[in-house]
């Protein structure tokens, strides 16, 4: 089991990055256009810089959610590689068996 304190912090990021998801994808929008003056840009992009740090969608982690580990995820099914070994051999996972050879 993970520390409850990073399962709690990326949850915050995971909060602030939804909260912020529009108002940085126009922010970057306008920082990206060429076609704008470098002043718009330039302003945009200070804007951009006093946003949280936490609200950017790449400091968010993949944790499971099983366990809260970090790594050896599986993004399609949000758990690690682990939680899935031992939830199919509970047989909690519908055509997943044991492997033997």
């Amino acid at each position: 089991m993970a520390k409850l304190s990073a399962i709690n912090k990326n949850n915050r990021r995971i909060k602030l990055s939804n909260k912020f998801y529009q108002k940085r994808k126009k922010l970057k929008q306008i920082v990206m256009n060429k076609k704008l003056s470098f002043e718009e840009r330039f302003k945009a992009q200070q804007k951009l810089s006093k946003l949280p740090r936490n609200s950017a969608k790449i400091r968010v982690m993949n944790r499971c959610q099983i366990t809260g580990r970090p790594h050896g995820v599986y993004r399609k099914l949000k758990i690690s590689r682990i939680a899935l070994r031992r939830l199919g051999l509970e047989g909690k996972i519908p055509g997943m068996v044991k492997s033997s050879w």
